[in-house]
């Protein structure tokens, strides 16, 4: 078992370490996880480098390097699939938790 490194109730006294990252709601989560499904169907490769980048913080240089491309290509195609979710989401014309 994994425990917290801080208790209870103490969490928000702490400064953070690290680099900030934008969370989610649940609901937020199942949405975007569903364009990603539909991305995975039309474009895996894309849906592939969205995966490492995002859910395993794998930097856009080193996914170059992983599938031997240049990394001005590797932006390009994250910004396709980042495209392909943004207008995803647009289609469904929900509002997100987190961009409130």
């Amino acid at each position: 078992m994994d425990y917290s490194h801080i208790a209870a109730g103490f969490k928000g006294l702490l400064p953070q370490k690290g680099k900030m990252r934008l969370s989610c709601s649940d609901n937020d989560g199942l949405i975007i996880d569903s364009c990603l499904c539909r991305l995975k169907v039309k474009r895996p490769e894309e849906h592939a480098l969205v995966v490492m980048h995002y859910l395993y913080d794998v930097s856009k240089r080193r996914l170059a390097r992983m599938k031997k491309k240049d990394e001005k290509l590797i932006r390009i195609e994250l910004q396709l699939a980042e495209g392909f979710v943004e207008g995803c989401l647009s289609i469904l014309e929900v509002h997100l938790d987190m961009d409130s």
